[in-house]
């Protein structure tokens, strides 16, 4: 089981203690909670402004919102802010950290938000949903900005050059070689581009037939799956030069990428459903949405956040906590965030009203995310989720796939950095 003691392991050498920001939950006055939170850009001016509305709403409770950075750099902040018991009263964290957290017994029991809110949530982006065996631990995690990965293609390139969106990988190496542009030995555009990232990778794996971690806990990383999906990306980048790597890591990549295809030097990529607003409002061009490719199977993985309310909150603070949350799940709230940033509604009776009210007819990019879901995998529930991604897959991408080193020796060294883990 883990304990402070863990926790403690786990921040050495990250950020430290005197890298938490945000509010002390000690010296907020009545009535008030801290909120941390990891949004960027247009989506936290969207939770920013859903906050005010909170507070025309209800006088009763006050939430102090403060910006801590991206998804890890928020999450190192929390580990540091448990360990020196200033952890905020709500915040989120990314599904892979969710287990760990669950099983060091730092956060806050949340069946009590009551059957109404619990039952409304989409299936596959609930805590439930979302992990095997999700449904049958403690209620710790309630989804808000939930996604996939979702490819997004220019209709104009994909029209001039009688293109449809590919539904398999060889249909993405034809697709992506078809729309490449180059100037003597120099590409001016490529066909594909993905951040070489572990979510889009355990995408592949999962479309390749393989899981991260076995049903007996075993840590396979995706075994052959695992070896066919980086050598994917080889293929495409080496062999083909059809796939453009974005430069930088983890969302410097992710920013890179979204860049290019608004620039028109990539024809297609992967990336959030997050970014369906941002991508579609600044692209100069009809920006289109398809499920990602199969290979043995259609498999999506979820992404995005749970709201978590860490423990040692007075009981009146945990209710204020209580209460916000019951507003920020209810379906004019989960609708108000999705529509208007990118991230899947999490609640039933709001996708039903989305599509009574006409929205998916006139936004059919967001259908598409909608139906991608049936696809969805479900995440292990292990506690050492998190540092397979962060410790021994992630850092080793760029080498298998920028330099080309043998993908199931990569493979088989990540698996042995986590031996006794």
């Amino acid at each position: 089981m883990l304990t402070r003691r863990t926790l403690s392991g786990l921040i050495a050498g990250a950020l430290g203690a005197a890298a938490v920001g945000g509010c002390n939950r000690k010296r907020l006055p009545p009535g008030h909670i801290s909120l941390w939170f990891s949004y960027g850009g247009r989506n936290r001016k969207v939770l920013l402004e859903l906050v005010k509305q909170f507070h025309r709403e209800q006088h009763a409770v006050r939430v102090v919102p403060t910006f801590q950075g991206d998804y890890f750099e928020g999450l190192t902040k929390l580990r540091t802010g448990l360990y020196v018991e200033q952890a905020p009263t709500v915040t989120h964290v990314i599904g892979e950290a969710l287990p760990y957290l669950a099983e060091a017994q730092v956060l806050e029991p949340l069946e009590d938000i009551g059957s109404e809110v619990i039952d409304d949530l989409v299936p596959a982006l609930s805590q439930a949903g979302t992990f095997v065996g999700g449904g049958d631990r403690p209620l710790v995690g309630l989804p808000f900005n939930r996604s996939t990965p979702v490819a997004y293609y220019n209709k104009s390139i994909f029209r001039q050059l009688g293109l449809r969106p590919p539904k398999t990988w060889a249909e993405l190496r034809s697709a992506a070689r078809s729309a490449c542009l180059r100037d003597s030995e120099r590409t001016t555009r490529f066909g594909f581009s993905c951040p070489v990232d572990w979510w889009f990778w355990v995408a592949m794996v999962g479309q390749a037939g393989g899981e991260v971690v076995a049903p007996n806990g075993e840590v396979t990383l995706g075994d052959q799956a695992g070896v066919r999906a980086l050598r994917l990306w080889q293929t495409m980048v080496h062999d083909e030069r059809s796939m453009k790597p974005p430069p930088g890591r983890d969302y410097n990549a992710w920013e890179a990428a979204n860049n290019d295809f608004l620039a028109g030097r990539v024809a297609m990529i992967w990336t959030s459903t997050a970014f369906l607003r941002y991508l579609e409002d600044n692209a100069p061009f009809a920006v289109g949405t398809a499920p990602l490719p199969s290979q043995q199977r259609a498999a999506v993985p979820t992404g995005g956040t749970f709201f978590v309310v860490p423990k040692g909150a007075r009981p009146e603070e945990r209710t204020a906590a209580m209460t916000f949350l019951r507003w920020m799940m209810a379906p004019a709230q989960a609708n108000a965030w999705a529509t208007r940033t990118g991230y899947m509604t999490v609640s039933k009776r709001g996708r039903a009203k989305l599509a009574q009210d006409g929205f998916f007819a006139q936004h059919p990019n967001d259908r598409v995310t909608v139906d991608q879901l049936k696809h969805a995998r479900p995440w292990p529930w292990a506690t050492q989720l998190l540092r397979i991604q962060r410790e021994a897959v992630q850092p080793r991408l760029e080498a298998a796939v920028l330099a080309r080193r043998d993908a199931a020796t990569v493979l088989d060294e990540a698996r042995k950095s986590l031996e006794g883990v």
